[in-house]
């Protein structure tokens, strides 16, 4: 008989909780990568701090963030409120610790529970954290989630808010580099979801006047619109919409509580559906949603209380519920574009007519190579059955 594998107490580790973090760092931020893609997660490193920078915003402390990257050091400060002195060194190493557990401080926060700083710490071989509130200033170290200073509170004569400078730590991301295109289409996407946010990076400003308006306008040429961008802001919702003359495909960009949700959700699927919808209903025509969405360039932000999202890194929202007693997602979505988007096709003729027209084109696109194929389809069983005989 075979030996049996000894299984006891001793084969039974616990792990605390940078252990954890450094051992499965993809259960916590995604892939590792070297910094060549946007969604590697030395970016997601920024983004988790970057987070409560902007959660800090919403909640009306502070307008302005510095960032900064020279060589492999990052440094975010914010002019909020600063984190309790007194939990400084517990908010970025307990789990289970934070702010965004009281739903009242931060109801729709972008955040997940204040894991995000701590998979930040635990993955750095260099982490500092500093914060500064009624002229007193508390700071704390540390090297791979390990506290290696514990500085006392001091004076300072510094503004109130916090500072974390980090070090993605080598051992676990390989040969990484930071690219500055990845990093500034991060910050102008915190710019284009916070108006009246001013973001510096390197000491260059990145600031937005009209929300996903001006996203829009970055993404696409003014002469390859179909029609002005269709701009709709309401509580807690904000969608902008264009049709592209020169491409084919469907573009979105979707946002929840300020994340760039980048493989969707629930949101954006109401808003395609919504979108066809409304359209249909508006011209009382039985358009294809396909002739309705092609050349689409648009993009939505919804905010959410408590959001659930399928994974830690945030790109896809899971939520059904804009939050606790309040309408579903694609409930509050179709019934926005439902009522604002009709008056604005009413109040706008002229777009309307544009829209109108690329629409029928597209329908008449459609059924052109539709009549191509089946031509070609048609050809093809003639010249089979021919050779048969043959």
């Amino acid at each position: 008989m075979a030996d049996q594998t000894k299984y006891d107490e001793d084969n039974i580790r616990s792990l605390d909780w940078k252990e954890h973090i450094r051992l499965r760092p993809g259960m916590y931020i995604g892939k590792l990568g070297d910094g060549s893609s946007p969604d590697d997660g030395i970016y997601i490193l920024l983004k988790e701090v970057l987070d409560n920078c902007i959660d800090e915003f919403v909640m009306g402390a502070g307008k302005t963030i510095e960032v900064t990257i020279k060589d492999k050091l990052v440094s975010v400060r914010d002019y909020g409120r600063g984190i309790p002195l007194g939990k400084v060194v517990d908010v970025v190493s307990k789990m289970n610790t934070g702010g965004k557990y009281d739903s009242k401080a931060f109801k729709k926060s972008v955040g997940l529970n204040g894991v995000g700083t701590k998979a930040v710490n635990a993955l750095s071989n260099y982490f500092r954290v500093e914060s500064v509130r009624d002229n007193l200033q508390k700071g704390a170290e540390f090297s791979a989630g390990n506290l290696t200073i514990d500085e006392d509170i001091v004076e300072s004569a510094k503004r109130k808010g916090t500072k974390v400078s980090f070090i993605a730590d080598e051992l676990i991301f390989k040969n990484y580099r930071y690219r500055n295109e990845y990093v500034i289409k991060m910050l102008k996407n915190y710019c284009y979801l916070n108006t009246g946010l001013s973001i510096y990076y390197n000491g260059e400003k990145y600031f937005s006047d009209n929300g996903l308006r001006d996203l829009l306008d970055e993404t696409i040429a003014e002469d390859d619109k179909v029609y002005p961008i269709i701009h709709l802001i309401g509580t807690d919702i904000e969608l902008a919409i264009t049709h592209s003359k020169s491409q084919y495909s469907e573009e979105y960009y979707s946002f929840v509580n300020g994340q760039n949700t980048t493989q969707g959700g629930t949101h954006l699927g109401a808003f395609r559906e919504a979108i066809v919808k409304t359209i249909k209903e508006f011209y009382n025509k039985p358009f294809e949603a396909s002739d309705v969405r092609k050349s689409i360039v648009s993009a939505i932000a919804i905010k959410v209380e408590e959001p659930v999202f399928e994974s830690q890194t945030k790109t896809k929202l899971g939520s059904t519920e804009i939050g606790p007693n309040a309408p579903s997602v694609r409930t509050f979505v179709n019934d926005f574009i439902k009522t604002k988007l009709d008056n604005f096709l009413h109040k706008n003729p002229e777009t309307a007519d544009l829209l109108l027209r690329k629409i029928l084109q597209a329908e008449r696109e459609r059924k052109e190579l539709s009549g191509i194929r089946k031509l070609a389809k048609d050809r093809a069983k003639k010249s089979n059955l021919h050779n048969k005989k043959l």
